[in-house]
This record gives C-alpha cells, sequence and structure tokens, in this order.
C-alpha cells in the first residue's frame, strides 16, 4: 500500500463510522444486496444506501446491476482493498455487535439457499440425465487440475458459471475470481453453493458471454466449462474470452467431442454436437492464442450413447510467459486420472 495523506484520510473517514464498518464486515462474507442489508442491520433503505454510495465512491467496495437488483461485495484487489482487509483483521470477532450481524447474515444465506434449491430441485432430473451420458464430473476435474498445474492465478474469470463448481474447484488456485451467467436463477444457485463452502475470494454476475461487462487483459485464467455448444457462434465466445486475458494468460475450454446424438438439439438446447480439435485449434490461433495441450476424457463403458469430454488449454501471447508445447495431444480413460492428478 502507498497512499498520500490526503488519501489515507478519505479512506479512514469512510470506513470509520459504525454502520460503514459494519457493512464492510458484512460485505467481506460475499454478495449482498440493499434489501438483504437492510434486513441484518435493521436501518432504512436509505441510509444503507446512503452509506454504501460513500463505501463505493472510495473505493472500499464493488457495485453491480443484476436486472433489478444491485448487488455489493468488499473489492478484491487494490491499494484500498488490501488497507479494508487490514482494517476488518484488526476488529473482534467477539464484539456483541458484529456477533448480532453474523447470526443475521446467516439466516439471510439460508433463505437464499432454500429458494435456490427450488430451482435446482426443478431442473435436477435434467442435469443428471445429461450427466449420465458423458465422463464423471470428478475425472474431468482432475483432467482440469493436472492441466491448470501450479502456476499462479491472480485473477480468475469462469464463463456460464452454472452452479459455481469451477469457481469452488479452482479456490486454492486463485487470488480473486468472478463467474458470469445468463441465467439469473443458476446465479442464486452459485451464490448458495459459495456460501455453503466458504469461498468468499469469488463473486458471481449476470452477463452476456458475447459482451462481457469487464476490462480488457485483465485475467491470468479463463475457463469455459460446456458452454459452447449451446451457442451458434462459438467463435465469437472466445475471442470476447481472449480479449480479456492478460498477456501470458491461459484459456481453458471444456466441452463435448464431435457426437451424433441428435435429440440433444430438440431436448436439450444444444446447437452444437461437440466439436472437432481441428475446428477448435483454428478458433483459438484466429484470436491470437497458441495451443498447449488438447486432453480426452474418455468414459470407461464405451456406448452408443456415451460422450467423450475434450479439454483444450491455450495460451495468450507473451515474450516471457512459459515456452508452450505445441500441439501436445493426451487422452484418459475414465477413472484413470484419480486424486493423484489434484
Amino acid at each position: 500500500m502507498d497512499f498520500g495523506v490526503d488519501d489515507l484520510v478519505e479512506l479512514l473517514k469512510a470506513a470509520g463510522e459504525p454502520t460503514r464498518l459494519r457493512l464492510l464486515v458484512l460485505l467481506a462474507s460475499g454478495d449482498l444486496t440493499v434489501t438483504d442489508l437492510t434486513d441484518i442491520l435493521g436501518q432504512s433503505q436509505p441510509r444503507i444506501s446512503r452509506h454504501l454510495k460513500l463505501l463505493t465512491e472510495a473505493g472500499l467496495i464493488d457495485r453491480y446491476q443484476e436486472g433489478a437488483w444491485a448487488y455489493f461485495r468488499l473489492k478484491q484487489h487494490g491499494d484500498a482493498a488490501e488497507l479494508a482487509r487490514v482494517l476488518l483483521q484488526a476488529a473482534s470477532s467477539q464484539d456483541q455487535v458484529l456477533q448480532r450481524d453474523s447470526e443475521r447474515l446467516a439466516a439471510v444465506k439460508r433463505l437464499r439457499a432454500e429458494r435456490a434449491q427450488v430451482y435446482f430441485s426443478r431442473n435436477a432430473s435434467e442435469w443428471d440425465e445429461l450427466r449420465r451420458l458423458h465422463v464423471d464430473d470428478a475425472d474431468v476435474e482432475a483432467a482440469l487440475l493436472r492441466l491448470i498445474g501450479s502456476e499462479p492465478v491472480d485473477a480468475l474469470l469462469d464463463l456460464g458459471t452454472g452452479t459455481g463448481r469451477i469457481l469452488q474447484l479452482l479456490e486454492a488456485h486463485f487470488t480473486r475470481a468472478v463467474g458470469i451467467d445468463a441465467s439469473r436463477d443458476m446465479l442464486a444457485v452459485a451464490r448458495a453453493n459459495l456460501d455453503k463452502a466458504g469461498v468468499v475470494k469469488a463473486s458471481v454476475r449476470h452477463g452476456d458471454i458475447l459482451n462481457l461487462p469487464l476490462d480488457g487483459g485483465e485475467f491470468d485464467l479463463i475457463t469455459v466449462h460446456q458452454v459452447l455448444h449451446f451457442l451458434p457462434q462459438p467463435e465469437l465466445a472466445i475471442s470476447e474470452a481472449a480479449r480479456l486475458l492478460k498477456p501470458g494468460g491461459r484459456l481453458v475450454i471444456i466441452d463435448l467431442a464431435p457426437h451424433g446424438l441428435e435429440y440433444l438439439r430438440e431436448d436439450h438446447a444444444h446447437l452444437r454436437l461437440g466439436f472437432a480439435k481441428d475446428l477448435m485449434a483454428e478458433w483459438l490461433t484466429r484470436t491470437g492464442l497458441t495451443v498447449e495441450e488438447v486432453t480426452d476424457v474418455r468414459p470407461t463403458k464405451s456406448g452408443p450413447n456415451s460422450l467423450t469430454v475434450t479439454i483444450w488449454l491455450a495460451r495468450q501471447a507473451d515474450a516471457d510467459a512459459v515456452v508452450p508445447v505445441s500441439g501436445r495431444n493426451s487422452t484418459f480413460q475414465q477413472g484413470e486420472l484419480g486424486n493423484g492428478a489434484q
């Protein structure tokens, strides 16, 4: 941290008020709306909104819109965020006011989880049917972890985050993360799952994968998990993802290999029946990315309805980046990648 006297005084003024300090403590636990915060603190909406405005202007919290709702959370990076974390570490967890806030926050999160479960249960049968068609999730996740390796990840972006599973899986790898999804119902599920798992380094937002509300060159790692086969022009999503990568940043695409299950078009809105390796490589190369590795994860029992999952790892150009293993391919059977790969 490196503040001038005037800037430091303004930041301390912004945080140095009882309600605003309580708000910072609450927003360190994840995304919350004005309604959530008024329920927890028992103060009027105009009063809470005024405090949130001051904290936002001071650069201590982030605000983003999701339909009619505005969500807030503690800023995840920058000098102001680091100062906020120092202040929060100094706040006693035994303070009675903060303890009451924590209890009310837990009640708000329980209600959020119950609402999300209603949607999840309503659609569970469809998801279970699709899951039975291809490789077990654990094998795909093990292959993904092996590909990502131990290279540091400051900022992760998960496109089409769905239930937020990738954010949970990669929590130990990133400093901060954002998940984007077009479905507000799925975002509710993802928030509930992140709450349950205690993941506070990640947030989820509503957005269009083809027109993301994010600055370019911001992320070290971007994941796109089982999303592209729903898009009429997947190459546009790849181009948008490439725009958001830092120099030397990596893009990981997890999707289906080519298959012939036509009913997935009608019953499950699949617009693409998998992706050939050469086509995906062409799209990635066209956006300036270099393919480092391509991995097939095959089911143990092959049959007419079994699907193979392919994982592509590509990197944005950077003179100082690790030299890529160009065109390397590998194939795994379900179960071949056990816990040791993690």
